[in-house]
């Protein structure tokens, strides 16, 4: 289980998030949602291990988070690739710095290619892959050492539409497949209640902080207006949230 309590962080010098309080349960996707600047970025940075934070505190299985770990697998919107590196070795980057032997490294990482669909694909570069694929790569290589929870920085943004909703459909059945615990942050609100079993909303206090977070239930917010499936972004704003 993944805790956040009173989580307060700076950027840049400047007051980013107060006040955060949130729990993701094994098993959960949980969205945080918020317009570009909110500080989504910032928060899974800070539960990442990536960047410090000042108040307030975050536990992974009751464990303390105060620096990067292989329990914790990350997803970047611009893959975090190394263009060197084939496929199977951008996959098997993780385990080979945590001293795994070759041999298993290159076993995980076929196996993982394969979960992505990218079985074959395990001698080709970087920059042989088209936006989709480099991106399974990148959910590959975050799920290759078996991370307690997988965090994904709006891994989709850059995407065609027809790539993303591919990519969201793997996600989602990737999750099924592990049972992983899954935070995902996207300023998408349809993206957000397609994946989402619980939704996170960052809002701003009176101060222009963003603090709070605001826990909807995605299917909660579907059956109290069935219209959120045609039309989600329209729901979510009449629900009472706003931006």
């Amino acid at each position: 289980m993944l805790q956040i309590s009173h989580l307060s962080a700076d950027y840049g010098g400047k007051p980013a998030l107060a006040d955060i309080n949130l729990t993701l349960e094994s098993g959960e996707l949980l969205v945080v949602l918020g317009p570009s600047g909110c500080g989504k970025t910032t928060l899974l940075n800070l539960i990442a291990g990536f960047v410090p934070y000042q108040h307030g505190s975050i536990t992974l299985e009751g464990q303390r988070v105060a620096g990067p770990g292989a329990e914790r697998g990350v997803v970047f919107q611009n893959e975090g690739l190394l263009p060197w590196r084939n496929v199977q070795d951008n996959v098997a980057l993780g385990l080979q710095l945590a001293g795994v032997d070759k041999a298993q490294r290159r076993q995980a990482a076929a196996q993982m290619l394969k979960k992505v669909g990218l079985e074959g694909a395990e001698k080709r570069f970087i920059w042989q892959l088209s936006g989709g694929q480099r991106q399974r790569v990148g959910i590959a290589r975050a799920l290759a050492a078996n991370p307690q929870l997988l965090l994904l920085d709006e891994p989709f943004g850059a995407l065609d539409a027809f790539t993303r909703e591919q990519m969201q459909t793997l996600l989602l059945k990737l999750w099924h497949e592990t049972g992983k615990q899954v935070l995902l942050i996207t300023h998408d609100i349809e993206e957000a209640i397609f994946m989402a079993t619980e939704l996170v909303l960052l809002s701003p206090g009176p101060d222009g902080w963003w603090r709070g977070c605001r826990l909807i239930s995605a299917v909660a917010l579907l059956r109290a207006n069935p219209a959120a499936a045609s039309n989600p972004t329209r729901a979510l704003l009449n629900s009472g949230n706003t931006f």
